[in-house]
């Protein structure tokens, strides 16, 4: 384990600052744009972002992709989902045919979508599926951990192989995707854990996932509770409560968001799962919120806990709650759009319009 924990560690501690000079650059650039001081709003601030993650003023984002983490859970067992588990496995195949939600926004979009089996209970034959496969899913997190400490660290370190990939392949910009019965059941259970949240108050964490009945629902919160009561996470370790009622799936995206920091990628979050990996990773290194772009609002009521810790907003309010990425190829238009603001607006001289009267503007 402590060669795997040293990796992890390597990646964690090399992570650095985004800078903050072409931060300013940019600012100043889109200030003096012909337009009102910050009247394109988020356009501007993403602008701006992606300028001190990448050094340059000007950007594009012509080569993108969504990097989704597929895997199974044992919690299934009890019941906590409308779907049953074989879905994972048929899902993940069916992203791979292009049919599915997040495939066809990602091939609208242009958009590539990069998928891996860290942990699907079943044999995957297909070479568009990557096998980093951990073993088949999870332990039933009421009955035992849902890994090991060690295992956690290698799902970790998976998502990092994955960001590194992409930035050796030449991604302009990744999001981060997800595909696991049962996985609302352990992102709520972690999320539980990294908030501290108290038995009596977890139902305020969770919520139905894919359309559980009243009664079900109500199951899933007391397995939620007996996880927690059961294992003990530790709330300052988040390695730990990953290993304990995490998922394969939750601990590599963890590892995409810490990877995507490390290779200076800019990395959108997706939903629920998506954002409760991003607070992981945030809680390894707060440096990797620098890299981070927000994609849709999820009705998941964890989601806005989450996005509460980090102190971000969601870009876009769309009623989407379907997961697998689906929102970060919407995202990559929105950055592409602040991108074309940024490279080819006008300036005040180049229209012609004296920008004296800004310097009465408060």
């Amino acid at each position: 384990m402590k060669l795997l924990k040293d990796e992890l560690n390597k990646f964690l501690n090399s992570i650095e600052e985004t800078d903050k000079k072409c931060l300013k650059q940019a600012e100043d650039r889109l200030n003096d744009l012909v337009k009102p001081i910050k009247s394109l709003g988020k356009l501007e601030d993403i602008a701006a972002k992606l300028a001190s993650i990448t050094g340059n003023t000007n950007n594009s984002l012509d080569k993108r992709c969504i990097i989704i983490m597929a895997s199974d859970n044992g919690v299934c067992d009890e019941g906590v989902s409308s779907a049953p588990q074989t879905v994972t496995c048929m899902q993940t195949l069916n992203f791979t045919r292009g049919i599915t939600g997040v495939a066809v926004l990602a091939h609208h979009f242009n958009s590539d979508l990069i998928i891996v089996d860290v942990g699907i209970n079943a044999e995957i034959n297909n070479k568009d599926v990557i096998n980093r496969k951990i073993r088949k899913s999870t332990g039933n997190i009421v009955k035992e951990q849902a890994m090991t400490y060690e295992e956690a660290i290698e799902a970790i370190n998976t998502g990092i192989e994955m960001a590194q990939n992409a930035k050796k392949q030449g991604y302009d910009v990744i999001g981060v995707g997800e595909m696991g019965i049962g996985n609302t059941t352990t992102s709520s259970a972690v999320l539980s854990s990294l908030l501290n949240i108290s038995i009596e108050d977890i139902a305020k964490v969770v919520d139905r996932g894919a359309g559980l009945t009243d009664d079900r629902f109500l199951h899933k919160i007391d397995i939620i509770k007996k996880a927690i009561k059961l294992h003990k996470p530790n709330p300052n370790d988040p390695i730990d409560i990953l290993s304990k009622v995490g998922g394969f799936d939750i601990a590599a995206m963890t590892g995409t968001f810490i990877g995507a920091a490390h290779y200076k990628l800019p990395v959108v979050i997706d939903g629920f799962i998506s954002i409760v990996a991003a607070l992981c990773a945030y809680r390894l290194n707060p440096l990797v919120k620098e890299y981070m772009f927000t994609s849709h609002h999820s009705h998941e009521r964890g989601y806005t806990l989450a996005m509460k810790e980090l102190r971000l907003e969601p870009s876009l309010n769309l009623d989407m709650c379907l997961g697998e990425g689906s929102g970060c190829p919407i995202m990559f238009a929105i950055m592409d759009a602040a991108c074309s603001i940024i490279n080819d607006m006008g300036t005040f001289e180049d229209g012609q319009i004296g920008d004296e009267y800004l310097n009465n503007l408060s």
